[in-house]
């Protein structure tokens, strides 16, 4: 049988799950998946775990020890998603210790809240590192301006990150500027940089979904013509920046120091539009050093017909050129498009963590009358959540 996700691996993408639950830590799905599937990594978000949070009796004995103990909703969401984190941790282990620290890597986010506030996102990640205690642990902050002197001090204090939410090239490069100055700092706290690891979250299929949304607007056959265009465009030329980061005389530095690079992580790669191709945002984007974390749905897809065709982002660079200056002549204000998907990104993210907290108000509420199963008004704010959030 043709191994394709074998193939994606051996192309240089690392194959990382966008879901996270404790029945499927507790049935042995994940380190299946790992196992038999080259899944080498997890993401997390509040969607996630709103909806995991939401369809398992598996939790139940946990919310009902919180409730007894009277804990307060905000710490009860941080008990119940760092020991999922921590399991999943061990589970992905075997993937870390074999690839020296680079994959088999697990992500739990900071309250999107503060995605505005540094000092507080510094202080929150170095608590969820802490209350997570592995190595092979990553702490998501989001690509905000104030995110990336959190991003920064976080690296410093030798804690790994996942940067996310990402969708412009200019941020992009802040956000490798962040880490270059973060790796420089914590050689200089004294920390092992061979220790740190980092991803920057790039986010793909949601620029498709804005600026198709704006060219239909349009309605011109030129505008038209560009669907479905742009997301992958983005990527590869964040990309191109990504190589030229890191063939720098200021990385050999670290490297020479035993730094990791920040890979690029493709992030939202399932397909929003159902007249894509359900494997496009992987088939268009493989290329070495690079991460794809996906939905279970995606991951199986692509076992089943995707298509590795070598490096598909390397040579693509000017044809990616073209689509922006074809989208920018046909009145796309791409600058927009990307203050937009920034700000509605967090706003959702936001949205996500107050869902998530209402569901577990709710579930620790039910808990403490002895119902112990999450009721239906839990499952409603995750459904909620879900479609509020959306993946990676």
């Amino acid at each position: 049988m043709t191994d394709r996700l074998g193939d994606l691996t051996a192309a240089g993408v690392a194959v990382w799950l966008d879901d996270l639950s404790r029945v499927r830590l507790s049935s042995g799905g994940l380190d299946k998946l790992r196992r038999e599937q080259h899944v080498a990594g997890v993401t997390t978000n509040p969607t996630i775990f709103a909806k995991a949070l939401s369809d398992a009796d598996e939790y139940n004995w946990q919310l009902k020890d919180l409730a007894t103990r009277g804990i307060e909703v905000e710490e009860a969401v941080r008990m119940l998603t760092t020991y999922d984190v921590r399991w999943a941790c061990d589970v992905m282990r075997p993937s870390y210790d074999g690839s020296a620290g680079v994959d088999g890597r697990v992500s739990i986010e900071v309250d999107p809240r503060v995605a505005h506030d540094s000092d507080k996102t510094v202080a929150e990640a170095k608590a969820l590192w802490w209350l997570v205690d592995r190595p092979n642990l990553y702490i998501k902050i989001p690509a905000t301006e104030e995110g990336l002197a959190a991003i920064t001090a976080t690296l410093a204090e030798g804690i790994s990150v996942n940067v996310t939410l990402i969708f412009g090239l200019d941020r992009y490069s802040a956000v490798m500027e962040a880490f270059l100055a973060g790796l420089e700092q914590a050689k200089a706290n004294g920390h092992d940089l061979s220790t740190i690891g980092s991803v920057a979250s790039f986010f793909v299929s949601r620029v498709d979904s804005e600026i198709d949304k704006r060219l239909d607007k349009i309605g011109s056959e030129e505008a038209k013509a560009l669907r479905g265009k742009a997301a992958v465009a983005n990527a590869q030329l964040a990309y191109e920046r990504y190589t030229q980061v890191f063939s720098s005389d200021r990385w050999q530095a670290l490297a020479d120091a035993g730094a990791h690079p920040q890979r690029p992580l493709w992030a939202s790669t399932s397909t929003k539009n159902p007249d894509y191709r359900d494997v496009i945002y992987v088939e268009e984007l493989i290329a070495p050093g690079t991460v794809n974390t996906m939905p279970e749905s995606v991951v199986t897809a692509y076992a089943e017909h995707g298509e590795t065709r070598g490096d598909t982002i390397t040579g693509a660079y000017d044809a990616a050129r073209q689509v922006f200056a074809d989208l920018a002549a046909v009145g796309i204000d791409v600058d927009d498009v990307i203050a937009t998907l920034e700000r509605e990104g967090v706003e959702k993210f936001e949205a996500s963590w107050s869902e998530l907290l209402d569901g577990v108000r709710t579930s620790l509420a039910a808990a403490a009358q002895g119902a112990g199963a999450p009721n239906e008004a839990a499952k409603g704010n995750a459904e909620a959540a879900e479609r509020a959030g959306g993946n990676a």
